[in-house]
């Protein structure tokens, strides 16, 4: 099967066929060879000049619209002319499907943004409404005559207060968010032993560790300073410490430990978080480090989880060029890892 993939040859078998056509005509009319063979040649150019200009015209007509869209602009047809000079049909037929498959992709990552956006709004809505509601039943009760009563009022206070400070630490939880999407570009890195910062943080977590005869230990390098220095944002990577080492207090069994761990990795610190508390499933590794996702919603809410620590953990951590991970065994325990930018004991400062 004949193939005519230009323009140029297109128009070039029109007037080769236009030109056989002549001649045979002219020869069967007796018209001398020499006679024949010029005009079918000056037909030849003349056909082919006329046929290419027809098919580029015609071409560029039926191409301008798509351009347009493509482009999203009004397109000139010297436009389309420069587009075509150099190009086969092909060509065009690949960059056009080359453009719907993008298109394709974005229209589908817009509907996944607005599905998880509609998600969002609902997770929040419904985070907000429970102790909005439980405030609100509390002091209505004292407001038609609990308030009177002694035996009621300050254990319903009590309850009111405690779910104004869950609501204010979902809100200062979405305000980390938000100030962590929106300005994560201008992290302040410095370099810092990190050690140094965990045995802080865990040190601020003992009374909540003692709580539940929690030991947090910290092990890397027994004097400080260690070898194992960051070039990181110290505030930030703080918060990363603080949300971990609460959550595996918090989820951690009575007795049980915590321990913060260190790894040299070469051009590396791989830091490590591990309890041997309940541990997650399979089935919920995956999905916990998304907003206000919970592997046992009722029994988080009573521990004064706000569903956001390890999406903020997350942010900060992939904010660094890094990225955090899980392994979990139910019944076994939890260790979080993620890896930072080691810092050479010759370039500390």
């Amino acid at each position: 099967m004949l193939a005519i993939k230009t323009k140029e040859g297109a128009s070039l078998w029109i007037a080769l066929l236009a030109a056989l056509f002549v001649a045979a005509g002219m020869g069967i009319s007796g018209f001398r060879w020499w006679v024949v063979l010029g005009t079918a040649a000056g037909m030849l150019v003349f056909i082919a000049l006329a046929a290419l200009f027809i098919i580029r015209k015609y071409v560029a007509y039926k191409l301008k619209p798509i351009y347009s869209i493509v482009l999203s602009r009004d397109v000139h047809t010297r436009e389309i002319f420069s587009e075509l000079k150099d190009k086969r049909v092909e060509n065009i037929g690949e960059e056009l499907t080359a453009w719907a498959d993008t298109n394709d992709k974005e229209i589908a990552r817009l509907k996944e943004a607005e599905q998880f956006r509609k998600q969002y709004l609902g997770n929040v809505a419904h985070e907000l409404k429970t102790p909005i509601f439980n405030i609100q039943g509390y002091i209505s009760t004292l407001l038609d005559g609990g308030l009177e009563d002694e035996l009621i009022n300050r254990k319903y206070l009590e309850r009111a207060e405690k779910s104004i400070d869950r609501l204010i630490n979902i809100v200062n939880d979405l305000d980390t968010i938000s100030k962590l999407e929106s300005s994560m570009n201008r992290l302040n890195m410095e370099q810092f032993d990190i050690v140094a910062l965990a045995k802080e943080i865990a040190e601020q977590a003992e009374i909540e560790a003692d709580r539940k005869h929690i030991r947090i230990s910290v092990k890397g390098a027994e004097n400080l300073p260690s070898p194992f220095w960051v070039l990181a944002d110290k505030h930030y990577i703080g918060q990363v410490f603080v949300n971990l080492i609460i959550n595996s207090i918090r989820y951690g069994k009575e007795g049980g430990q915590t321990r913060v761990r260190f790894r040299d990795m070469l051009d590396k610190i791989l830091v490590e978080v591990e309890d041997n508390g309940q541990g997650i499933g399979k089935e919920d590794q995956p999905r916990i480090f998304e907003r206000f996702y919970r592997t046992d919603k009722g029994r988080s809410r009573e521990q004064g989880g706000t569903g956001l620590g390890l999406a903020i953990v997350k942010h900060i951590v992939e904010a660094h060029g890094e990225r955090i991970s899980v392994r979990s065994e139910p019944g076994v325990g939890s260790t979080f890892s993620f890896s930072l930018k080691k810092v050479p004991l010759q370039q500390m400062k």
